[in-house]
């Protein structure tokens, strides 16, 4: 184990590169992104939040509280639901991390489940980590797995995780997450575009554990996907104080209604937003609340598209986020999101 999550509360199949890759500055990572570079083959330097970014993010941990714990709830029903108390929890790194340990929670607490729960690699344009998944069905059977994540952006990790279990026929590839705008997902609390904090910070947040990572210099064909862990922030580490705040609210969250959407209807609505901006390739379109934040902390933004500039009770952190890092925004009529990030094509400069 390595990170700050409680052993008792998930397994980590991820492989310590601490030390060994040295992280790189954002305009540096996205000029190699943009020039054929993988993502996951770099590491990014963290952002460090400003005292106004904390306090923000603070604010809407205090106000999206009782929604997460309610989407939590929902969720582990659904998955107590289909697989009874022979539960086998497996979520994406790293976002899906904490989520995974607050419904692993859940399902104890209310459904008498004692789930076991790993995190696991899957990259974008990669695939998942086939060594971790071996791991875990040498140990469970393949229906008990139940994978999980925090939300939908346009769906692009559920079609990379559905095409990497053809590999593995047995285990479904239906994903669980809290917040599902793009109508992909298997499960989920709801298809409202809400702010799920964690998404406001990076490793702090999130075990003080790096994105995933995967080169062949470093990464054997035996090994785990890597992850670097972030010893030096541990004086900043609020990975426990946002699952303390969320379940703080289990016993007094109201039961969440889930509004219908179309299936894909994300997907539909990210190529109108191509289309609209003379965008030819979605990947740089990276739309929900979660995603447009991440594009802040990591990407180099062109603008920021929001439903509403006076919307603080949903947006207040992205505001503040977008001022500190020059990204202007711009009203436009999103449907299935509040938000929408769109990257910077550096060649455009």
């Amino acid at each position: 184990m390595f990170g700050t999550y409680r052993p008792q509360d998930v397994t980590i199949l991820l492989k310590d590169i601490s030390g060994l890759v040295e992280p790189l500055g954002t305009a540096e990572r996205e000029a190699q992104i943009q020039a054929g570079h993988h993502y996951s083959e770099m590491l990014p330097l963290e952002y460090e939040p400003s005292e106004k970014y904390l306090r923000a993010y603070l604010d809407a941990l205090n106000r999206y509280a009782k929604i997460t714990a309610a989407a939590v709830k929902a969720v582990a029903e659904k998955i107590f639901r289909d697989k009874g108390r022979n539960v086998t929890l497996v979520s994406l790194a790293r976002a899906g991390t904490p989520i995974g340990i607050l419904i692993k929670h859940a399902l104890e607490k209310f459904f008498d489940c004692a789930a076991t729960h790993y995190t696991i690699s899957i990259i974008r344009g990669v695939g998942i980590d086939a060594n971790a998944v071996n791991f875990i069905l040498s140990r469970h059977a393949p229906e008990t797995i139940q994978f999980v994540d925090g939300w939908t952006g346009k769906g692009a990790i559920q079609r990379e995780l559905s095409a990497a279990m053809k590999n593995f026929p047995h285990v479904s590839p239906g994903l669980a997450v809290l917040s599902d705008p793009a109508g992909v997902a298997e499960k989920c609390g709801t298809h409202e575009d809400f702010l799920i904090v964690s998404s406001c910070l990076n490793s702090t947040v999130s075990g003080l554990l790096s994105r995933t990572f995967l080169r062949g210099d470093i990464i054997g064909s035996n090994d785990f996907h890597g992850a670097a862990f972030y010893r030096e922030l541990a004086d900043k580490d609020l990975t426990y104080q946002f699952i303390d705040a969320i379940e703080a609210h289990f016993d007094d969250c109201p039961p969440i209604k889930i509004s219908a959407v179309a299936q894909n209807s994300g997907l539909a609505e990210v190529k109108k937003i191509a289309a609209d901006f003379a965008i030819d390739d979605i990947n740089l379109i990276k739309p929900s609340i979660g995603e447009a934040t991440r594009v802040l902390l990591r990407r180099v933004p062109w603008k920021i598209l929001v439903h509403s500039l006076r919307d603080d009770d949903h947006l207040g952190h992205l505001y503040q986020l977008a001022k500190e890092k020059g990204a202007p925004l711009e009203i436009y009529p999103l449907r299935n999101y509040k938000a929408c990030g769109l990257i910077r094509r550096l060649a455009d400069n």
